[in-house]
């Protein structure tokens, strides 16, 4: 059975480097606990390396990524550091499309006591996930877009051939997370069949993969109707898989259910591939001040453990994640572990010593 990983680990840009440390302490430290080894590749990339050399993602970086087992990324990008045709430094997109990272998969839960915008029903639980498609629709044209004085234009794109692999995953991911007592075992498709043809094929093939798999409960609901039952009963939600454009916008929506992005881990998810980062920019307003939370950045680590213990049959690495991310959730109880975005001052620091310290009380 494999016990040691190759972690490719880009720190990104502005406060990457800062939520990188501690999340890389705390890897190690529940790898060991549980017999696995991770070795740490880091590599370069982002918008800072692109105004010191010309290049975003150099090609030993995409190399790095391709062969290692699973990689770690720190926000990447800078407000002032574009490409010429004025569009942000993306590596996190070109790593997507190179990989062929179809699944970009966006937890939502709160725990026990966390706070939120919105008033959670008592004995109510929101924990759900969010599957945003993420190399075609909207994005499919990104650096392909036509522009002249009089008109603008891109182009959504959607194949079935992703599309069946995009759907096979969430019915996976459902079957998975009922099978835990985490789910009901319903996924839904979240689209805009009623206006637009490209999304009535979307739901089509939603469809077909549904009738495979009658163990569980497919529905439908249009973007802007999901977008408030978000808000309303968020508790009623388990898998929900959509678009690209959609899943950018309603990832953030999820994001403020949890009380900020700083809560807000993620993962793009391929056949062989996946990549692991919060949903967060870079910050650089807050760089080097310590005051980043590196919630976001560890809960992403947790997931990359639970992700390798799952694509390569080893329990103790999804016992790990598990570990991992429930301390995260009981370190969101205590006022003086929160840092500032959370109405908290500790640092960046503190924060990961928090979580480090409620490991042992976790894993008894």
């Amino acid at each position: 059975m494999k016990s040691s990983f190759d972690i490719a680990v880009f720190e990104g840009d502005g406060i990457g480097p800062e939520i990188m440390r501690p999340t890389l302490a705390l890897l190690d430290r529940v790898a060991r606990r549980h017999q696995l080894a991770l070795r740490f590749n880091e590599v370069s990339a982002g918008a800072a390396h692109y105004a010191r050399t010309g290049e975003a993602l150099p090609q030993a970086s995409m190399d790095a990524a391709r062969s290692a087992d699973a990689v770690l990324l720190g926000a990447m990008g800078l407000p002032d550091v574009r490409y010429d045709d004025g569009t942000e430094i993306s590596p996190q997109i070109d790593l997507r499309r190179e990989l062929h990272l179809f699944a970009g998969v966006r937890p939502v839960t709160l725990a026990e006591h966390q706070r939120s915008p919105i008033r959670i029903e008592p004995g109510r639980r929101v924990d759900f996930v969010l599957i945003r498609e993420s190399t075609e629709g909207l994005f499919w044209s990104l650096g392909r877009g036509e522009v002249s004085d009089e008109e603008a234009r891109e182009t959504l794109v959607i194949t079935r051939k992703t599309s069946e692999k995009l759907f096979r995953f969430a019915f996976d991911l459902a079957a998975r997370r009922k099978a835990e007592g985490r789910g009901a075992g319903r996924v839904t498709c979240v689209d805009k069949a009623n206006v637009f043809r490209a999304f009535a094929f979307f739901r089509g093939i939603f469809d077909e993969e549904a009738a495979e798999r009658p163990e569980l409960v497919a529905d439908h609901a249009y973007v802007d109707a999901m977008a408030l039952r978000m808000i309303q009963t968020p508790w009623d939600l388990d898998v929900l898989v959509t678009e690209n454009m959609f899943g950018d916008i309603l990832s953030d929506l999820g994001a403020g259910l949890m009380g900020g992005l700083g809560l807000a881990p993620s993962a793009d998810i391929g056949d062989r591939h996946a990549v692991f980062q919060p949903c967060h920019g870079s910050a650089p307003d807050i760089a080097g001040q310590g005051a980043a939370n590196p919630h976001a950045m560890i809960l992403s680590a947790a997931m990359m453990l639970e992700w390798l213990g799952h694509q390569h049959q080893v329990p103790a690495a999804v016992s790990a994640g598990d570990e991992l991310r429930r301390a995260v959730e009981q370190t969101l109880s205590d006022q003086r572990r929160l840092t500032r975005d959370l109405g908290g001052d500790a640092s960046t620091e503190e924060a990961g010593h928090a979580v480090a310290g409620l490991l042992e009380g976790v894993a008894a």
